[in-house]
């Protein structure tokens, strides 16, 4: 088993965006609350539903959305091989493994706790890979169930989700859709504030989903004490990305925060508010670790 060194500066990042989501989730309440009609109770057990949805089913939710299938031993024996040497070393339950059938190289974990843990690869990047590259891969993965960072990124989504829903909905009807005057403000009030909800908890997760994306590759140089094979890997898919049809990449956009390389389509607009760090800046550092590690 590598030693592990725990990452403060992650740790500290999560607990202050989830405080502050929760502030900002909270006011977002009372706003609908005060003016949406809706009892505060009913909007407190909406709300505790689909956030209950979130923390137990999260792993499944992700897995359907991606088209993916657990696989065992006997479907997959040197994925399951190498998953359980990685898990040894990392000192981590093994999780289940997931197959998705696509054309594009990517992996993502998910659950809520690493007893529920779920790490997933696409049929591709089992091809385009080395043994060496795919292990590097699997760490970074492994990394994140480590680092307990995959729950907080899933509520956080859910906070995003629910606010731009409002706010896609209110401009598809029309914010001013009501005659009466003090139902069209009420209605201007909760577009707004539904709006500063969507993009504070955007900016956040982007910062810190930045932030958790450097966390695992330092954490799959630990594991594997190969830095360098993780950057080849990221330039390999990478490379193979650039070449996935436009279409393809904007299907699964929406998993973005979760998979090790974003999937995004070269005129979509994140470009602009990517989930992870260039790739370039990622071997970079990489590149500063295989220097400086001694093992």
């Amino acid at each position: 088993m590598k030693k592990w060194y725990r990452d403060y500066g992650l740790q500290a990042r999560m607990m202050l965006t989830m405080f502050l989501l929760a502030a900002v989730y909270l006011l977002f309440l009372v706003v609908l609350s005060e003016y949406g009609g809706v009892g505060t109770y009913g909007l407190i057990v909406f709300a505790g539903f689909f956030l209950l949805i979130q923390f137990f089913f999260s792993d499944k939710l992700v897995l359907w959305s991606m088209g993916g299938r657990i696989v065992t031993e006997q479907e997959e024996p040197r994925l399951h091989e190498t998953i359980s040497r990685l898990c040894a070393i990392a000192d981590l339950p093994k999780p289940k493994i997931a197959i998705v059938d696509s054309n594009i190289p990517n992996a993502f974990a998910t659950g809520r706790s690493k007893g529920s843990a779920v790490v997933a690869v696409t049929t591709s990047l089992k091809q385009r890979l080395s043994q060496p590259e795919l292990e590097a891969v699997l760490a970074h993965e492994l990394s994140h169930v480590k680092n307990r960072d995959m729950l907080v990124i899933t509520i956080a989504s859910f906070i995003s989700t629910v606010a731009f829903f409002l706010v896609r909905n209110m401009l598809f009807f029309g914010v001013g859709g009501n005659r009466d005057r003090r139902g069209a403000g009420a209605t201007v009030i909760i577009f707004v504030v539904s709006l500063a909800v969507w993009i504070i908890s955007f900016l956040l997760i982007r910062a810190l989903s930045r932030y958790r994306e450097f966390a695992a590759d330092r954490g799959s140089a630990i594991i594997t004490g190969q830095p360098s094979h993780l950057a080849s890997a990221l330039m390999t898919i990478s490379g193979v990305m650039e070449r996935v049809p436009s279409r393809d990449l904007r299907e699964v956009e929406g998993m973005n925060a979760f998979f090790i390389i974003p999937a995004i389509s070269g005129d979509s607009i994140m470009n602009l508010f990517s989930t992870h760090p260039t790739v370039e800046a990622r071997i970079r550092a990489l590149s500063e670790m295989e220097r400086r590690m001694e093992f």
